[in-house]
């Protein structure tokens, strides 16, 4: 008789857990339903972006030069959640993938893509090598490509359109658009001027997006006025450390923010910067 006493308290015990471990999951799936989740991570100066689509596929593009990434990745995905779908690096400088190979072994990560710049460097071999360990083989991004993430959301590949193994790192940027529904956001890496004249002509109106990932930190070298009228976004999000050596944003191009009447939105003012869409409404969180 005491032995049953002892152990049905033990069966309660189990069962109250596993109940709520149900609800909790029912709240987080109901939580996501129908909804992109794009987050623009405070990385100091680098870029990493976390999307989420409406399905709970996991997107991560760049990831940052250092461990600031691991910890805003535990601030945007559940903290039972121990994999990323595809990890993206828009191209092989350290500020963009210095994160990634923590990244890959602390999450289980099912694919990688990547332009192909050719780089030596001590990040880039690293990241290949975690790669490698993970069981996968890079996959090169050229224009035309699409990624259907889930729900209607799609990511297609705007930039490079050819073999970039030979040129400048930041002109092999990925180029992207992140679609769902009525909202639209375009990723643009360290993509500088030169590659937004080549897109405006190649794409013209269709560039037009809800929210613009500003190139290169906020560089001059990038966020031209022709490529801005042609993206006419309402936010555009500079992903840049506060008080770094570059003196990123730039003034010239805050100035041309302001010209054009687009939000700004830092992840050095604010920290990370959230949106979320339902595919007809952007609501900035």
């Amino acid at each position: 008789m005491k032995e049953r006493l002892t152990y049905v308290p033990l069966v309660l015990l189990g069962a109250l857990a596993l109940a709520a471990l149900c609800v909790w999951s029912a709240v987080l799936a109901g939580e996501r339903s129908n909804v992109l989740t794009v987050a623009f991570l405070d990385v100091g100066q680098g870029d990493a972006i976390y999307i989420e689509s409406p399905n709970g596929t996991q997107v991560l593009l760049d990831g940052g030069k250092g461990g600031a990434v691991l910890e805003e990745l535990g601030r945007v995905m559940p903290f039972y959640d121990r994999s990323i779908d595809v990890v993206i690096a828009s191209h092989p400088d350290m500020d963009h993938i210095g994160g990634l190979p923590e990244v890959f072994a602390r999450y289980a990560i099912g694919m990688f893509l990547e332009p192909g710049v050719a780089d030596d460097g001590a990040d880039y071999r690293a990241l290949l090598e975690a790669v490698r360990a993970e069981g996968l083989t890079p996959i090169h991004l050229r224009q035309g490509m699409t990624l259907a993430i889930g729900d209607g959301a799609v990511l297609e590949v705007l930039f490079p359109d050819r073999e970039v193994s030979g040129v400048d790192s930041n002109v092999g940027s990925v180029v992207a658009r992140l679609t769902h529904g009525d909202t639209s956001f375009l990723l643009t890496g360290d993509s500088p001027e030169e590659i937004e004249t080549y897109l405006a002509g190649r794409y013209g109106d269709a560039l037009k997006s809800t929210v613009l990932k500003l190139g290169h930190h906020g560089s001059r070298t990038a966020s031209s006025e022709v490529f801005l009228g042609y993206v006419e976004p309402e936010y555009a999000v500079i992903s840049a450390g506060c008080k770094n050596s570059y003196g990123h944003p730039h003034k010239e191009v805050l100035e041309r923010l302001e010209r054009f009447s687009i939000r700004k939105a830092s992840t050095c003012e604010e920290g990370t910067v959230r949106f979320e869409s339902d595919g007809s409404v952007l609501t900035r969180l």
